[in-house]
C-alpha cells in the first residue's frame, strides 16, 4: 500500500477529547477546594445544630459589652430536646450542657448573624474549662449548676496578677480576692461587664451554665467574625491569650463536630 495515500483518521477528535478531559479535571479540582473550605468552616464553626479561665491579665482588656445585646435574655432560643439527647449521646457530654451551648449559639446567631458562632466551639470551651461542669468528679444538675461549685484559685498575686474582690464574694465565695467561677470560668470582674440572665430566672450568674454559655458566646463574637479560621482563632484567643489553648479548643470542637455527624 502506498503510505502516502493510506487513509488517515482526522486529528481534531483527539484534541477535543483532551480539552474536555482538562476541563473536567479543572472542575473537579475547584469542587474539591470548595469542599475542603466548607469542611474546615463546618468543623470549626458550624452554624447550627452547627475556654478558659479568663487569665488575670485579661481583666483590664475585656472588650466593652456590645450595645446590641441585653443583660437579660428571657427569649433565648430553645433547643429541640430530641436533637440534644441524640447528639449528647454521640459526643459523650452531659445533655444539660449541650442544651446550654446550642441555645447560646442559636441566640447569638439571631442577635449577630454575621458572627458564625457554632455550638461546638462553646462545647470546646466548656470541655477544657470544667469538663462541662463536672470538674474534679462533680456533676451538672438539672438547673445547670455544677455540684459542687467550681472555684479557681484566689487571684491574690501569688500565682497570678492580683485582682481584689469585685463581687463581695457573691459568686466566688471569696470576699477578699476574685476567683474564676462556674463551668466557663468567668472572673467576677469580667462577669460584671458580660453577665447575662439567659435562663430567665432574674439572676445573671456565672455559676449557671445557660447564663455562662450565652455570655461566653457574646464575648467571642465581640472579637469579630468566626466564619474563617483566622477569625475563629482570634475570637478564642481573646478568651484566653494562649495559642496552645486555642489549639486545644479547636481540636475539641472539631472532634465534637465529627462525632455529632
Amino acid at each position: 500500500m502506498d503510505l502516502d495515500h493510506a487513509p488517515r483518521r482526522p486529528f481534531w477528535p483527539w484534541v477535543l477529547a483532551l480539552l474536555v478531559a482538562l476541563v473536567a479535571v479543572g472542575v473537579l479540582f475547584t469542587q474539591a477546594q470548595a469542599m475542603a473550605r466548607d469542611a474546615e468552616r463546618g468543623s470549626v464553626g458550624a452554624p447550627w445544630p452547627a475556654p478558659a479561665t479568663l487569665s488575670s491579665s485579661e481583666a483590664d482588656a475585656v472588650p466593652a459589652f456590645p450595645a446590641q445585646t441585653e443583660r437579660r435574655a428571657p427569649t433565648a432560643v430553645a433547643v429541640d430536646a430530641q436533637w440534644s439527647i441524640t447528639v449528647a449521646g454521640r459526643i459523650g457530654i452531659p445533655e444539660r450542657a449541650l442544651r446550654a451551648y446550642a441555645s447560646a449559639a442559636l441566640t447569638v446567631q439571631r442577635e449577630q448573624p454575621s458572627c458564625g458562632l457554632g455550638w461546638n466551639t462553646l462545647a470546646g470551651l466548656g470541655a477544657i474549662e470544667s469538663g462541662h461542669g463536672t470538674h474534679s468528679g462533680g456533676t451538672l444538675d438539672a438547673e445547670g449548676y455544677p455540684d459542687p461549685p467550681i472555684r479557681g484559685i484566689a487571684l491574690d498575686g501569688s500565682q497570678s496578677a492580683a485582682i481584689p474582690d469585685t463581687d463581695g464574694g457573691r459568686f466566688d465565695g471569696d470576699a477578699a480576692w476574685d476567683r474564676a467561677v462556674g463551668p466557663l470560668q468567668f472572673i467576677p470582674a469580667t462577669w460584671e461587664r458580660w453577665g447575662v440572665d439567659a435562663n430567665g430566672d432574674g439572676i445573671a450568674d456565672p455559676n449557671q451554665i445557660d447564663d455562662a454559655a450565652l455570655a461566653a458566646g457574646r464575648y467571642l463574637c465581640a472579637a469579630g467574625e468566626m466564619t474563617s479560621p483566622a477569625g475563629w482563632r482570634r475570637a478564642v484567643f481573646s478568651y484566653n491569650h494562649l495559642d496552645s489553648y486555642v489549639d486545644d479548643v479547636a481540636a475539641t470542637a472539631n472532634a465534637y463536630a465529627r462525632l455529632a455527624g
